[in-house]
């Protein structure tokens, strides 16, 4: 019997999009409603993703062993996929609920089911070695019944890698300072985000699915707004600033660490 509440999108040799099962999803950026002038733009995040060392890209490909077969939860537009992929040597099947953003990813090549991760699907996958969450538990109600979830796909000792943004960041102890808390389109303060993580609740949270953290890391988000838009950094000459956020990501990462990468391993 055919899973009706799942698509699998894919392209073929000609680049024709194809697809099995059948697509009643909602996207996660509805959440945004009513907290911005205008709706966001699904494909916000879909740009470049360079392995940089001090950058979630880089941060998880150094957490995946090569040849590893890995679930992406929440793939958007497959360009981190399509990184680690090819960077790991691994094995990744996708799950995106947002159907643009799925064919995006599938126009890259990879194979991606078009909706939520739930024990429906689990019965249309094998076991992983990786599961990944790429800025994913901060778009869900319940992001601990998640990873209680994804534990019944992970072969023993099996991981997570989980990356979330960092809710004490310079910028937002800024902004609340004088009393502001204002949603934005991308970034930290991205108005679809329902969770809020600190380095301590992130692990916490991972902790209480069963799972024991091994590796940790924060990225500096040299290319995040309020880091290239806000005051003082704003007027710093780039290469400075750079330079700073990096050794600030390293040094006092629940400060200057835009996003905070988990990886635990299942007991």
């Amino acid at each position: 019997m055919q899973n009706q509440r799942h698509k699998t999108l894919f392209r073929d040799e000609g680049g024709t999009l194809n697809s099995s099962f059948v697509d009643c999803t909602c996207a996660p950026d509805d959440n945004a409603a009513g907290l911005l002038q205008e709706a966001v733009e699904p494909l916000r995040y879909q740009v470049d993703r360079p392995l940089d060392p001090d950058e979630v890209p880089g941060i998880i490909a150094k957490m995946i062993p090569i040849g590893s077969r890995v679930l992406d939860i929440g793939c958007g537009e497959g360009t981190l996929t399509k990184a680690l992929s090819d960077a790991c040597r691994a094995e990744f099947v996708a799950i995106e609920p947002d159907r643009t953003r799925a064919g995006r990813a599938a126009d890259l090549g990879l194979s991606v089911l078009v909706g939520s991760f739930d024990r429906e699907i689990i019965r249309e996958l094998k076991s992983f070695d990786i599961v990944l969450f790429a800025d994913v538990l901060e778009h869900l109600p319940n992001p601990h019944a998640m990873l209680l979830t994804c534990r019944e796909v992970l072969r023993p000792r099996g991981a997570i890698i989980v990356s979330v943004p960092n809710v004490a960041h310079w910028s937002v102890r800024s902004e609340l300072l004088q009393g502001r808390f204002r949603y934005q389109p991308t970034g930290i303060m991205d108005a679809t985000h329902l969770r809020w993580f600190t380095a301590t609740t992130a692990k916490s949270l991972i902790a209480s699915a069963g799972f024991e953290v091994v590796g940790y890391r924060a990225s500096a988000g040299v290319a995040v707004p309020d880091n290239l838009n806000r005051a003082p950094l704003c007027w710093l000459p780039s290469g400075y600033r750079t330079r700073l956020l990096r050794m600030g990501s390293r040094r006092w990462p629940t400060l200057f660490g835009a996003q905070h990468v988990v990886k635990a391993e299942m007991q």
